[in-house]
Formats: C-alpha cells, sequence, structure tokens
C-alpha cells in the first residue's frame, strides 16, 4: 500500500518527462495494487486504461472506479469516473513504469537477465537458470513452460518479481518475447544481461514485417533496459545489434566450443579449458549451452559453477526431448515450429545417424490463426527429412487441411512421394512410430511442451510426449 503521490515520486525522472503525467485530483489517495483488467480491480487499485485492437479500457474506467479503484491511468480524462486520473502520452509504457515504482522496482533488487531471439529462449533460459543456482543465487526462471504468455502484461511481471523479491529470490532468469517489447511489457524494468540467441521466421502476423519483427527483438539491447548485450555473433541480426547498441557487448559463437560430441539425449564439449556436459540432445542446442555460459561468466559467475551447472541440466519439456531413449529408435518431440528450428532439428536428427542406414521421419503441422506466410516455408524446411508426414498442429479456428494445403504447396512436386497427409495428430504419430525402424530418428515438432490442442475454438488435452509413449507402448 502506498500513496499515489508515493508512487508518482518513485517513477523514473525521464519517464515522467516523456509521459508528461499530468494529475487531475488528489495523490493522497492510497494505492493497494496496479491492474489493466477491469475483472481484477480491487479497492484502492490504480486502475490502467489501455486501449487495444478490440477494446478500450477508457470505456471501462467508470466501471473500474464504482468497483473501488481510487486512481485511473489515462491518455484522455474520463468524464463521470469521479476519481484521481493520471493523464499520460501512452498508457501501455507508463503503466510498466508506473507497476514497478508501485512494487519499489524489484528487478533492481534482483540479477534479472533476459531472453530473447526466435529461437532457443526456453532453452537458453532454463540452462542459465541451473548455472546461476549452482553458483548459490535462488534463481527463478520465467517463460513458455511457466505461464500462458512468455511474458506478461507489466502489472503481473512488477507483481511477480516483487514475490520473487520478498520470498528471498536473488535472480531472474525470464524469456522476453517480441510481442512484449512491441508492447512494453517489459517498460521500467532493468536487466542486468539481456542474451539475444537468433532470428528467423515468426509472428508476422503481428509484426507485419521481418524489419518491425527485427526492431523489437533490438529494443532490448538499449540502456533503456540493460547495461550489458550478450549476442551471437553467428547470426546477421546478432552482429547488427552488436553495431548499433550503446551497450557492452560479449559474444558468443559456435568455434567458442571444441571436441564436440552430441547424440539424441546429451552433449559435451570444451569450452574455456574445461568439459562441459549437459542431458539435452541436438547439435542446435550446443550455441543455447554456449550463449547460457557466456552470459553468466559475463556476470562473474566462474567456469567451475557454469560447467556444474551444465551438467545438472536434464531434460526441458519439448525441447529435442527423447522420448523413446534406449529403444531400437529415437522418438524426439521438440517445439520447433519456425522454419529455421525445423531445419535445425532435422540437421541434428540426421547427424545421429552418423553412417549407419536410419532414416529421419518428421511429423509436423502448423498453427491456425497464426502467421500464414511461414506454412509453405516450413513445408521447404522439412523437405530435409527422408519421410514427411504433415498433419494437425493447433489449427484453433482455421480448416486444418487448408493449413496443411498451405504447407504442401511449399514443398517441391519432386519431393512430393516422401509427403503424407494425414489429418488426425494421434494417428500420424502412430503411423510414423509403426514405420520406424531400428537406427531411424523420429521427430515430432512443433508443439513441444504443449499439453493442450485448440481445435475449432475447443481446447482438447493432447500431448505429444504423452500421445507417443502410448502409441510405443501398445507396439511394444
Amino acid at each position: 500500500m502506498a500513496s499515489l503521490g508515493e508512487v508518482l515520486a518513485r517513477v523514473d525522472a525521464s519517464e515522467v518527462a516523456r509521459g508528461d503525467f499530468r494529475v487531475s485530483g488528489a495523490t493522497n489517495v492510497d494505492i493497494s495494487d496496479v491492474t489493466h483488467d477491469s475483472r481484477t480491480v480491487q479497492r484502492g487499485s490504480l486502475f490502467c486504461c489501455v486501449p487495444g485492437e478490440q477494446r478500450d479500457g477508457h470505456d471501462f474506467a467508470v466501471e473500474a472506479a464504482q468497483a473501488g479503484a481510487t486512481a485511473l491511468l489515462v491518455e484522455r480524462e474520463v468524464p463521470g469516473a469521479h476519481v484521481t486520473q493520471v493523464v499520460v502520452r501512452d498508457v501501455r509504457r507508463s503503466m510498466g513504469y508506473v507497476s514497478a515504482a508501485f512494487h519499489q522496482h524489484p528487478s533492481r533488487a534482483l540479477t534479472v537477465v533476459g531472453v530473447t531471439g526466435t529461437n532457443g529462449k526456453t532453452t537458453t533460459a532454463q540452462m542459465l537458470g541451473a548455472i546461476l543456482s549452482q553458483s548459490g543465487k535462488r534463481t527463478s526462471v520465467f517463460g513458455t513452460l511457466t505461464g500462458t504468455r512468455t511474458t506478461p502484461e507489466a502489472p503481473e511481471l512488477q507483481r511477480t518479481l516483487a514475490h520473487e523479491r520478498a520470498k528471498g529470490t536473488t535472480a531472474v532468469v525470464m524469456e522476453v518475447s517480441s510481442h512484449a517489447l512491441a508492447l512494453q511489457r517489459v517498460a521500467g524494468m532493468h536487466f542486468a544481461a539481456a542474451i539475444f540467441t537468433n532470428l528467423g521466421h515468426d509472428h508476422l502476423d503481428f509484426h507485419r514485417t521481418h524489419d518491425a519483427y527485427f526492431a523489437a527483438k533490438a529494443s532490448l539491447f538499449s540502456s533503456t533496459y540493460t547495461t550489458l548485450a550478450v549476442l551471437n555473433r553467428d547470426d546477421a541480426y546478432g552482429r547488427k545489434i552488436a553495431d548499433s547498441t550503446d551497450v557492452d557487448v560479449v559474444t558468443f559463437g559456435r568455434d567458442d566450443a571444441s571436441a564436440v560430441t552430441v547424440d539424441a539425449s546429451q552433449a559435451q564439449f570444451t569450452w574455456r579449458g574445461a568439459q562441459v556436459r549437459y542431458g539435452i540432445g541436438g547439435d542446435f542446442n550446443v550455441l543455447n549451452a554456449l550463449a547460457a555460459a557466456t552470459a553468466a561468466a559475463s556476470l562473474g559467475i566462474s567456469v567451475t559453477d557454469v560447467v556444474s551447472g551444465l551438467a545438472a541440466v536434464g531434460r526441458i519439456a519439448g525441447r529435442f526431448d527423447n522420448v523413446n531413449a534406449g529403444g531400437d529408435f529415437a522418438v524426439i518431440v521438440d517445439y520447433a515450429h519456425t522454419p529455421e528450428a525445423l531445419r535445425n532439428v532435422l540437421s541434428s536428427a540426421r547427424a545421429l545417424l552418423g553412417t549407419g542406414s536410419g532414416r529421419v521421419t518428421v511429423v509436423f503441422g502448423c498453427g491456425g490463426d497464426r502467421d500464414p506466410s511461414k506454412r509453405a516455408e516450413m513445408g521447404a524446411a522439412a523437405v530435409a527429412a527422408d519421410s514427411i508426414i504433415i498433419t494437425s498442429d493447433n489449427p484453433r479456428h482455421e480448416s486444418p487441411q487448408a493449413i496443411i494445403d498451405a504447407i504442401v504447396g511449399g514443398i517441391p512436386d519432386s519431393e512430393r512421394a516422401r509427403v503424407l497427409v494425414e489429418v488426425d495428430r494421434r494417428r500420424a504419430i502412430g503411423r510414423a512410430i509403426a514405420d520406424a525402424r531400428r537406427g531411424d530418428v523420429v521427430i515430432i515438432a512443433g508443439r513441444g511442451h504443449e499439453s493442450m490442442q485448440s481445435v475449432a475454438g475447443r481446447e482438447v488435452p493432447f500431448d505429444d510426449a504423452v500421445v507417443a509413449h502410448e502409441v510405443l507402448g501398445a507396439a511394444s
């Protein structure tokens, strides 16, 4: 609990000037919480009237005041609300700063590391979390595996960080999505370091252009948010950020690792003179491990703790997740849902075959109501497999067959003899496993850790790893 005046006094001075905070009404009113959701308003709430594509929070201002809100954050004064109103230029942006100020800037009291990029955020975050924990820091990791959104809205994010601070957490690793950056969800945050993994094709349904998508990602690597950028120098966009950022830069790349060996369930390599081992397969995950290791070292973590932290990393749900370890063939579930990620997973699967006669089979689809422009590219990426089974992902409100047809459209006519279409995802997985022979690798891609499938507006239970286990059990 704090007065509105106390909260506003804690907002960064530069943001007060930028946001033109103008108060209409008394500032000595008590604030008990900050929210942008009128359904969660309670007595003492500061309600943030966020303009959205579908609804404008200003339309709910009077209702929020009647529900107990003692103040409003607005872009225009709302007649009839009869509570104090703080007028700013951009409610979304100012909401982050006000939320941080209300909770007394928890990100400044914690070692917070942000991880962004198209692919590898979750694995990198989990690896870095393990390293920080091993170094003695009480660490929490937030992202795709922990919430409905990769990065929550500012009031929830700041509330969560304040809770972590209160319970004794000293370090937080969090995935930062491009949506969160574009929509100012991390406004008011301070990151001890920010990691960039890579940039590929994703979320163009939201960002519209690849340049806008990159600009959103790149915005994290500025003095507004951090003092240290940890960048993938093997990625052209990582190099581009390095050339333009106004903060300190350290880089990582594949050539930082030597003597690399990878199988379906683990990897090892030499880094800075030490032998690194961890319990995740996939050649592409070496770069994620290097990202985590480099960031940790840049924060003062010893090589010894980096090595022991990575050694503690085991299965990460839906991330090159070998669900048939020890079987005659490998069945790997991976979240790969972009063209680049699918190519990386299939390349890693191919490497597992070595000089044997095994084959790579891929089962995948694309999500409905999401960036249709990448569907044909996903089809083109899939030709790296020996056998291709195209199926449903999360069709949501679209026709599953229409999505599949768009994927098939990206596959050259000369390659389509290797393509099987099976709309039912369970049957598709069953077919891939039934056809697998000794030494083969079956990749089930796209949904990873997800336990529910969205079909025609309904959420139905469906977990790729669980289904694969059931099919394997029935076949044994």
